[in-house]
């Protein structure tokens, strides 16, 4: 191994060294900060608090920095994007936490497919780098989803709970309030937020704006509208969220039949698909003799593994697109 590379891997390492540490430190400064405006306010207005000297003074020049670039990044279009998304998965991280996070994961792939798996070999290792910088973004999709599958199989009861809250003689926004204290996780929190924000002073209409924002839903989208509607025109509100509870909850039956009939295929694609590049991986690790011939030819190895990988691609694909049935 050349000097050089050997420089410039231990640069990258210490360098993703002193990132990780700055950002658990600068987490553990803004936890009590985090903790103050997350929590419910108790005979005292939202806005009504005031940070003492010593948290102040908690607030290093390390975490200004980092303010100042989450500022930069969420003008871009990249970085809203990307705080929508966060928002989504409600992780309590900024988008600038979050660039910093594909950067690490980048050079952590790249190290262990330099060192581990492909040893010296810096194309491959550059190749893992790559993948390991979107691995932060299949998991915040992957939270996305998964909460959104709650969220929607909790709406049908949570539309019971409001229609009966008005019934009982509640108001629209003392009904959300009775929703985001007796509703589990995330209908809790998501409710939660809308009386807050409502709290703050901002109009229910765009509140409710907020929570479809954050919950990409479109049976929500449908509840929120007429909710919207009913507010203008007027009209009795609790019969038209029973009807419409009453058709969100077969449509989530149908999706929870339908998902359990296409668990097979999906589970099949996700093996089909890792199986190749997994043998691959652990026959490198234990004979790198045997099929380093493969990675090493550029003439006929390269063209391979790269027609093999677009072919796991397009087969992943297919059998997404095939069991992915829309309702």
């Amino acid at each position: 191994m050349e000097l050089t590379t050997i420089i410039a891997i231990s640069a990258t390492v210490i360098a993703l060294i002193v990132i990780v540490v700055g950002v658990i430190s600068i987490r553990s400064e803004r936890d009590l900060l985090e903790e103050r405006l997350n929590s419910e306010p108790e005979n005292e207005s939202l806005l009504n608090f005031e940070l003492s000297e010593e948290e102040e003074q908690q607030l290093s020049v390390r975490s200004r920095a980092l303010e100042s670039l989450d500022e930069m990044l969420s003008e871009r279009s990249w970085g809203k994007n990307q705080r929508t998304l966060l928002s989504r998965a409600d992780l309590k991280i900024t988008v600038a936490e979050f660039a910093i996070l594909h950067v690490i994961t980048m050079g952590a792939v790249f190290a262990a497919t330099y060192f581990v798996f492909f040893r010296g070999n810096l194309i491959f290792a550059i190749l893992g780098g790559f993948i390991g910088f979107f691995l932060p973004r299949i998991y915040v999709a992957r939270q996305v989803s998964t909460r959104l599958i709650r969220f929607e199989n909790q709406l049908p009861d949570t539309l019971g709970l409001w229609v009966n809250a008005l019934r009982s003689g509640y108001s629209v926004l003392q009904s959300v309030e009775a929703i985001s204290k007796d509703s589990p996780e995330p209908t809790a929190t998501e409710f939660g937020r809308v009386v807050r924000e409502v709290q703050l002073g901002i109009n229910v209409e765009d509140a409710l704006d907020h929570l479809l924002e954050r919950v990409d839903s479109e049976d929500l989208d449908l509840v929120i509208t007429a909710v919207n509607i009913q507010r203008e025109v007027g009209g009795n509100l609790a019969e038209i969220l029973e009807v419409i509870a009453n058709t969100i909850r077969e449509r989530v039956k149908l999706k929870g039949e339908i998902r359990v009939l296409t668990t097979q295929g999906r589970t099949t694609g996700y093996i089909i698909s890792a199986l190749p590049i997994l043998l691959a991986l652990l026959l490198n690790t234990i004979n790198p003799g045997f099929i380093g011939p493969l990675f090493e030819n550029r003439a006929c190895g390269w063209p391979m593994v790269g027609a093999g990988l677009a072919l796991i691609g397009m087969g992943t694909a297919a059998i997404q697109k095939i069991v992915d049935i829309e309702i």
